[in-house]
């Protein structure tokens, strides 16, 4: 069944700027939203705290963190400390890529939308990430789709799993703008991958510089806290 028959859906939310539009763009579609988030291990905590935000404003039904250490494989800047996120511009599959990821949280996400008995799983991979991440690629998420409906009892039973990426054709300039309409307060989202505790951002890595791009693009004030001044950022 889809969402117009079936309300509920599992929406995976990080904390982020993308994870955040995607909660209040299926609570627009009229799903009743399961908010799911993960303590991997990752290095930006902070984002933990922004998800409970985003996910209690958006009016989620419930939020769900699994712990999982992911740090255990390593192979990432964001679960390695040892290895430093960038602070240039990076090209190809960058280093913060998370090995097999994405995969995991479906897949977790797969799992406890049988339990609720939801057939709609939100994901907010988007346009941006294509090139570098390919666990955000649309061949990924309908791969993982048509392994959703082999390997669930929906799926076996006649029910259909959907994964849905409603910013997947979308900039980050036209997520910010959706997300305006849509009222989501993006001072509670952290995207940062140097995220201090407070939530403050470095200003300087990948994740920073697509966020602030967008909100310049958009022509929105960005929101953003610092944990030095822009100006020196930006020098």
């Amino acid at each position: 069944m889809t969402g117009t028959s079936y309300k509920k859906a599992v929406v995976l939310v990080s904390g982020g700027l993308d994870s955040a539009t995607t909660l209040a763009l299926a609570r627009e579609q009229g799903f009743s939203c399961y908010a799911l988030s993960f303590d991997y291990g990752q290095r930006h905590r902070a984002e933990l705290a922004a998800a409970e935000r985003v996910s209690k404003t958006l009016g989620a039904v419930e939020l769900k963190v699994i712990k999982l250490d992911l740090g255990g494989i390593g192979g990432s800047a964001l679960t390695d400390l040892s290895i430093p996120v960038p602070d240039q511009p990076t090209q190809g599959i960058p280093v913060t890529y998370v090995p097999a990821r994405n995969t995991i949280f479906l897949a977790l996400a797969l799992g406890w939308a049988e339990v609720l008995g939801a057939r709609d799983i939100f994901i907010g991979v988007n346009a941006v990430d294509y090139s570098g991440y390919p666990d955000c690629r649309p061949e990924f998420i309908a791969a993982f789709e048509r392994l959703a409906n082999l390997a669930t009892r929906a799926g076996v039973e006649g029910g259909h799993v959907a994964i849905r990426t409603p910013l997947i054709s979308l900039s980050k300039a036209q997520i910010i703008r959706v997300g305006v309409r849509l009222g989501v307060d993006y001072t509670l989202t952290v995207s940062c991958y140097s995220a201090d505790e407070q939530g403050r951002a470095c200003g300087m890595c990948d994740s920073c510089r697509l966020r602030a791009a967008g909100f310049e693009a958009a022509g929105v004030t960005d929101p953003t806290i610092y944990a030095i001044s822009k100006s020196l950022v930006e020098s």
